[in-house]
């Protein structure tokens, strides 16, 4: 199977490129900037935002299926420059879902728990989307696309990514914890920011073995843990045996920042009932990043 990922170089895209090689996919990526090479992989620089180009890139690639994980992630970024925002998380997946059009390329689209409003305990698949802040607007937009494209598609949402990353990725809650610790500062975390952490290596496995499997439609695929960002904090000091009292807690007000966050907690069942793949906790997804040292 032929299959495209957009964003190759991204830290979800880069686990993704890596794991599709090693099962003997014909795997080509996109970049913008970082053009790492990824052995046994085709690499292509693309601007997802020049319509075009995304067009006749994709006609001549030819993709059985195009995993499109390029998005703006700064939350407060995409509060403050909505024309950004657009630009990339909107008309960007536009222009891959239009492209597919052109050679039905079957879609996998990487979302967010932000489309929910967090008035509800507990989300499913099917629950409407109510997006609270302009990121999560522009992702609830990038899922109507994608559902209304008729072609087949897989939507994946998931939350709080972590897990060791290239040099030129950006990092992540984790790793802003292990470093902060391992230099003996204090570490100051949110009690009242909630997510379901997911461990990338798990999301890609998980991810990998739904499109074995021909599924179609939207996922979960987050981990099995609902935790506020003082607790993960705590916990990745005791996982790495570093000093828990450095860690302090605080609240997410006095950040002041442009957006205003809302804890979404999703319910991941389907999407490990329909892989046959453990969707790991926070613990156990940091004892195998801490194996992989």
């Amino acid at each position: 199977m032929r299959i495209l990922v957009t964003g190759g170089t991204g830290v979800i895209g880069y686990k993704l490129v890596k794991l599709l090689v090693n099962k003997g996919e014909d795997v080509h990526y996109t970049f913008l900037a970082n053009n790492v090479g990824i052995p046994e992989a085709v690499a292509h620089k693309l601007d997802v935002k020049d319509s075009g180009a995304v067009i006749d890139f994709i006609k001549n690639i030819k993709p059985d299926l195009t995993f499109h994980t390029i998005a703006l992630t700064k939350v407060d970024l995409c509060e403050t420059n909505h024309q950004l925002a657009d630009a990339i998380n909107i008309q960007g997946t536009r222009n891959v879902v239009d492209a597919c059009k052109q050679v039905d390329s079957k879609i996998v689209f990487v979302s967010t728990s932000a489309v929910f409003d967090g008035k509800k305990q507990v989300y499913y698949e099917q629950d409407a989307r109510n997006p609270q802040y302009y990121y999560a607007f522009t992702k609830a937009e990038g899922e109507k696309i994608v559902e209304n494209s008729g072609l087949g598609f897989l939507i994946l949402r998931t939350d709080q990514p972590y897990c060791w990353v290239e040099k030129w990725q950006h990092d992540n809650s984790v790793l802003r914890v292990l470093n902060k610790l391992k230099a003996g500062e204090v570490m100051k975390d949110v009690i009242d920011w909630y997510s379901n952490p997911t461990l990338v290596d798990n999301f890609v496995e998980v991810a990998y073995a739904l499109i074995k499997k021909n599924k179609n439609g939207i996922y979960h695929v987050i981990g099995s843990d609902f935790l506020n960002r003082y607790e993960m904090a705590l916990k990745v000091a005791e996982v790495f045996s570093l000093d828990k009292n450095l860690v302090q807690p605080m609240k997410s007000a006095d950040l002041n920042l442009p957006a205003k966050r809302v804890n979404v907690n999703m319910n991941n069942e389907k999407a490990q009932k329909d892989s046959g793949i453990k969707l790991l906790n926070f613990e156990e997804s940091l004892i195998k990043m801490r194996n992989q040292i």
